[in-house]
């Protein structure tokens, strides 16, 4: 917790740009992180972002939210792509495309995924949401590959050709991480956003190569 609190306040005065999770449980360092007083509140959402390079798409998908807010409702869902979308801003993508992700690929009144997705898309649509293209509900086959999406008949902009994915809760975005990054051997960079400065935020199983292109994301995030 001391360590926690010293690197926080090096950031919140400027001594330092960034702040990165070591060998801390996540609930210390955040603890640190919204205090009141030397902390690096700054009254928005606080999101986590992860990017994958994926060798078979020959290319990065990025990933969020799976690791800070369990069970987005739809005003939080704003709040998470808008995060994003900042973010993939300042690494260079004027006008990511965000796959609102469910199990299916069609509205359906039982599945609360299938809703806030296409609410997103609309208000996408009408400019509630800006600097990107967003379509949902995508499965996930839908998401990354144009041909699924060509042969379920989903015509879209999106729809395999997804620069993001949102996920619809905390599980989903954990099991897709992992398997991206134990199965497949997709290299992946991730940081937390929202704050006054990004937030270097790892497992503390990850490897090195992890962890130096997370402090890279995080470097590029605070330029």
């Amino acid at each position: 917790a001391r360590a926690a609190e010293k690197a926080v306040r090096m950031v919140s005065s400027g001594e330092a740009d960034l702040v990165m999770k070591g060998n801390v449980k996540t609930a210390v360092l955040l603890k640190a992180v919204l205090n009141k007083e030397w902390g690096l509140r700054s009254g928005s959402l606080l999101s986590h972002l992860f990017l994958y390079e994926v060798p078979k798409l020959g290319g990065v998908l990025g990933l969020t939210d799976g690791g800070m807010t369990m069970y987005p409702d739809l005003p939080t869902k704003v709040g998470i792509v808008e995060n994003a979308v900042a973010a993939y801003h300042r690494i260079g993508v004027p006008c990511p495309k965000v796959a609102a992700l469910a199990a299916v690929e069609l509205v359906n009144p039982d599945m609360q995924a299938t809703l806030d997705a296409a609410a997103l898309a609309v208000m996408n649509r009408r400019g509630q949401i800006k600097g990107c293209l967003v379509d949902g509900p995508l499965a996930l086959d839908n998401a990354v590959s144009a041909e699924a999406a060509r042969i379920k008949g989903i015509d879209s902009p999106v729809a395999g050709d997804a620069d993001l994915l949102l996920v619809p809760c905390i599980e989903a975005g954990n099991f897709i991480g992992k398997v991206m990054q134990y199965m497949t051997g997709s290299a992946g960079a991730g940081a937390v956003l929202g704050a006054r400065r990004p937030i270097v935020l790892t497992s503390r199983f990850d490897n090195a190569e992890t962890r130096l292109l997370s402090i890279a994301f995080g470097a590029v995030l605070a330029m």
